[in-house]
């Protein structure tokens, strides 16, 4: 069996696996949930987000991010200014406890490239705050292509940035992410092997059939394994 030291390129997924995004969705959520007096578990209410979010993604693939992040979710119709909040929040998602060390350890190792759902502007909040500035190789998002994953364009337009960039061919590269939907299962269509980082309690993205090459708990076990030979 191959060790992690064998490739060359992580691409990361980077909310739900660097950066705490059911955390941050509640957060943000919790005054429109107070204006409404509603209540609903963490679990039922981050299914219906993903859902939603989900057929918003296929619907209007151009949409930006923080855009995207406006839809409605069953409960009286939210001023333009809690919709803005709500969407905007995203660049004030926390990073996980482990997340900026990690990267700093995996990054002898490896060049770290960013594949994510949002838009430039709401990842370049997030990068300046919690990731604090952390500098990454290459930075890919939804709206760089045209379409949000788990399409299979947003993989292809990585693979063609790494190997333009750096000669790094589909065999060297591990997708590296939390979500099942969104990551492992097209990684595989496109025969990129992957790493879980499957944090304790995460929801959002799951599915019955779970794929992986690696799984750890968290970003750091992974550097650690690295460091181990593993």
């Amino acid at each position: 069996m191959s060790k992690l030291s064998d490739y060359r390129l992580l691409s990361f997924d980077v909310y739900g696996t660097l950066v705490d995004w059911e955390g941050g969705i509640l957060h943000a959520f919790q005054p429109t949930l107070t204006k409404n007096n509603a209540q609903s578990a963490r679990q039922d209410l981050l299914a219906l987000y993903h859902e939603l979010e989900r057929e918003q993604q296929k619907q209007t693939p151009e949409m930006p991010y923080h855009e995207l992040l406006t839809t409605r979710l069953g409960l009286e119709t939210p001023t333009q200014t809690e919709s803005s909040f709500f969407g905007e929040s995203v660049g004030h998602w926390p990073a996980f406890p482990d997340t900026v060390e990690a990267l700093k350890r995996l990054s002898k190792q490896f060049k770290l490239v960013v594949l994510s759902n949002v838009d430039r502007t709401s990842f370049a909040k997030t990068n300046a705050g919690s990731l604090q500035g952390f500098h990454f190789d290459q930075v890919i998002t939804a709206q760089d292509v045209g379409s949000y994953k788990p399409d299979l364009r947003n993989f292809q337009h990585m693979l063609d940035a790494a190997e333009s960039a750096y000669g790094i061919q589909p065999s060297e590269v591990l997708q590296t992410a939390q979500s099942q939907f969104h990551d492992h299962h097209p990684a595989k269509k496109m025969g990129i092997k992957s790493v879980w980082i499957e944090r304790p309690g995460a929801t959002m993205g799951n599915l019955s059939q779970s794929i992986f090459d690696w799984r750890f708990d968290t970003l750091g076990d992974m550097a650690n394994a690295l460091e181990a030979g593993k």
